[in-house]
């Protein structure tokens, strides 16, 4: 299964690898181990390519891309061109993204908690996920 999008500003939706089961609709969407921490970043502020790799370390450069390419793909993030080539590019929540953000508030809630109660350290303001998604 080809996850990339295809060029363009509008690309259609990815097919759901369980047809009609909502749940795993909504895994293919923002499942796996880098989307929710995009989307919670994208929550925030629209950024750029390397100010997303830099939140999201340790993520490789090739993955950013699968899983920006991935969330257009299902209408959760756009890629705003800026002017000209080599104009940076910015990434934003769409509003269909923005439906999301109840979900990774409850799964960032839920982590704090896990967290707390495996003992693990408390997370980094400054570069974990600690602040509340609005």
């Amino acid at each position: 299964m080809d996850k990339r999008a295809p060029s363009g500003n509008r690309s259609a939706a990815r097919p759901n690898p369980l047809p009609g089961c909502p749940m795993a609709a909504a895994f293919a969407a923002v499942g796996g181990k880098w989307k929710l921490t995009l989307l919670y970043w994208l929550a925030h502020d629209e950024t750029h390519f390397a100010g997303l790799r830099l939140r999201a370390a340790p993520i490789s450069a090739k993955v950013l891309a699968e899983q920006l390419r991935e969330l257009q793909a299902d209408g959760l993030v756009e890629r705003v061109e800026t002017g000209p080539v080599p104009a940076p590019v910015v990434y934003r929540l769409t509003p269909y993204g923005e439906t999301a953000l109840p979900l990774v508030e409850g799964v960032r809630l839920w982590g704090t908690a896990h967290l707390e109660r495996s003992g693990a350290p408390g997370a980094d303001p400054d570069r974990a996920c600690a602040h509340q998604v609005a």
